[in-house]
Protein backbone atom coordinates (compact mmCIF):
# COMPACT_ATOMS: atom_id res chain seq x y z
CA UNK A 1 0.00 0.00 0.00
CA UNK A 2 1.26 3.62 -0.66
CA UNK A 3 0.91 5.98 -3.42
CA UNK A 4 1.13 5.13 -7.19
CA UNK A 5 4.24 6.83 -7.94
CA UNK A 6 5.60 5.04 -4.42
CA UNK A 7 4.96 1.62 -5.78
CA UNK A 8 5.41 1.94 -9.48
CA UNK A 9 8.85 3.80 -9.12
CA UNK A 10 10.20 1.16 -6.09
CA UNK A 11 7.93 -1.47 -5.99
CA UNK A 12 8.67 -3.52 -2.52
CA UNK A 13 6.82 -6.50 -2.77
CA UNK A 14 8.04 -9.30 -5.55
CA UNK A 15 4.38 -9.79 -7.47
CA UNK A 16 4.58 -5.75 -7.73
CA UNK A 17 7.88 -6.05 -9.09
CA UNK A 18 6.67 -8.54 -11.15
CA UNK A 19 3.44 -6.82 -12.34
CA UNK A 20 5.61 -3.51 -12.94
CA UNK A 21 8.13 -5.32 -14.83
CA UNK A 22 5.39 -6.65 -17.19
CA UNK A 23 4.19 -2.73 -18.38
CA UNK A 24 5.72 -1.61 -22.01
CA UNK A 25 7.67 0.91 -21.78
CA UNK A 26 6.45 4.42 -23.97
CA UNK A 27 10.54 4.70 -25.35
CA UNK A 28 11.48 3.10 -28.46
CA UNK A 29 14.46 0.67 -27.44
CA UNK A 30 13.91 0.99 -23.88
CA UNK A 31 13.16 -2.33 -22.22
CA UNK A 32 12.23 -3.32 -18.54
CA UNK A 33 14.07 -6.74 -16.99
CA UNK A 34 11.49 -9.02 -16.46
CA UNK A 35 10.45 -10.62 -13.65
CA UNK A 36 9.22 -14.09 -14.60
CA UNK A 37 7.43 -15.96 -12.26
CA UNK A 38 7.25 -19.75 -11.94
CA UNK A 39 4.57 -22.17 -10.99
CA UNK A 40 0.72 -22.59 -11.31
CA UNK A 41 -1.37 -19.56 -9.62
CA UNK A 42 -2.89 -20.69 -6.30
CA UNK A 43 -6.33 -21.69 -5.85
CA UNK A 44 -8.48 -18.42 -4.73
CA UNK A 45 -10.91 -21.28 -2.87
CA UNK A 46 -8.26 -22.85 -0.91
CA UNK A 47 -4.93 -20.68 -0.46
CA UNK A 48 -1.94 -21.89 0.05
CA UNK A 49 -0.70 -21.29 4.34
CA UNK A 50 1.42 -18.61 5.12
CA UNK A 51 2.40 -16.12 2.14
CA UNK A 52 -0.09 -16.16 -0.19
CA UNK A 53 2.32 -15.51 -3.17
CA UNK A 54 5.13 -18.19 -1.57
CA UNK A 55 4.68 -20.75 -4.43
CA UNK A 56 5.73 -18.49 -7.42
CA UNK A 57 7.72 -15.94 -5.07
CA UNK A 58 11.61 -15.92 -6.26
CA UNK A 59 12.38 -14.92 -3.08
CA UNK A 60 11.04 -17.03 -0.61
CA UNK A 61 11.75 -19.09 1.82
CA UNK A 62 11.22 -21.99 4.18
CA UNK A 63 9.47 -19.60 6.43
CA UNK A 64 7.31 -18.07 3.78
CA UNK A 65 4.87 -21.73 3.52
CA UNK A 66 4.31 -21.33 7.30
CA UNK A 67 4.01 -17.84 8.74
CA UNK A 68 1.77 -15.29 7.19
CA UNK A 69 3.62 -11.67 6.77
CA UNK A 70 2.11 -8.85 8.37
CA UNK A 71 1.76 -5.79 6.47
CA UNK A 72 5.13 -3.54 7.69
CA UNK A 73 5.35 0.04 6.79
CA UNK A 74 9.02 -0.78 4.00
CA UNK A 75 9.34 3.21 3.65
CA UNK A 76 7.78 6.51 4.36
CA UNK A 77 4.01 5.40 3.81
CA UNK A 78 5.02 2.92 1.94
CA UNK A 79 3.54 -0.41 3.37
CA UNK A 80 4.25 -4.16 2.41
CA UNK A 81 3.41 -7.79 3.40
CA UNK A 82 6.44 -9.62 2.52
CA UNK A 83 9.13 -10.96 4.79
CA UNK A 84 11.78 -10.48 2.45
CA UNK A 85 10.92 -6.94 0.57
Amino acid sequence: MGSAQAITMSPKHPYTQALISAVPVPEPGRQRQRVLLQGDVPSPANPPAGCRFHPRCPIARANCAVEEPHLEEKAPSHWVACHYA
